[in-house]
């Protein structure tokens, strides 16, 4: 990943800036426990930005309620905010979400969300 992002730190800085979760989550691909975020149960009025550069992402406006732990939406705030990618890594086909930024992982995408766009980030 180093090159390809506007925005480079070295892994001890990436340590020192985000929490222990935020770290393993962004920047070692790791699932965070479902439930425990706390935006899954936020209803306000926003922007949901990247926890490692600030990259606004997803508007309040395109978030739902998957149902699945995580917070959902059906659309990011661009299409130049995010950059995705395949992803093999547990034997099956998915489409890995990054921060077009900072290369931080987002999560997957997946098709079961709902209008406008029937995805689910």
């Amino acid at each position: 990943m180093p090159g390809e992002f506007e925005v480079h730190k070295e892994e001890s800085q990436w340590r020192r800036d985000l929490s222990p979760l935020a770290y393993r989550v962004l920047r070692r691909r790791a699932t965070e426990p479902p439930f425990v975020n706390e935006h899954c149960r936020r209803r306000d009025a926003g922007v949901y930005r990247c926890a490692g550069c600030g990259e606004p992402l997803f508007d309040s406006d395109a978030k739902f309620d998957s149902g699945h732990g995580w917070p959902s939406f059906h659309s990011p705030t661009t299409e130049q905010c995010i950059v995705t990618r395949s992803d093999r890594e547990l034997g099956t086909e998915r489409t890995e979400v990054l921060c077009a930024r900072c290369g931080g992982h987002l999560g997957h995408v997946f098709r079961d969300g709902p209008k406008p766009t029937g995805l689910r980030y």
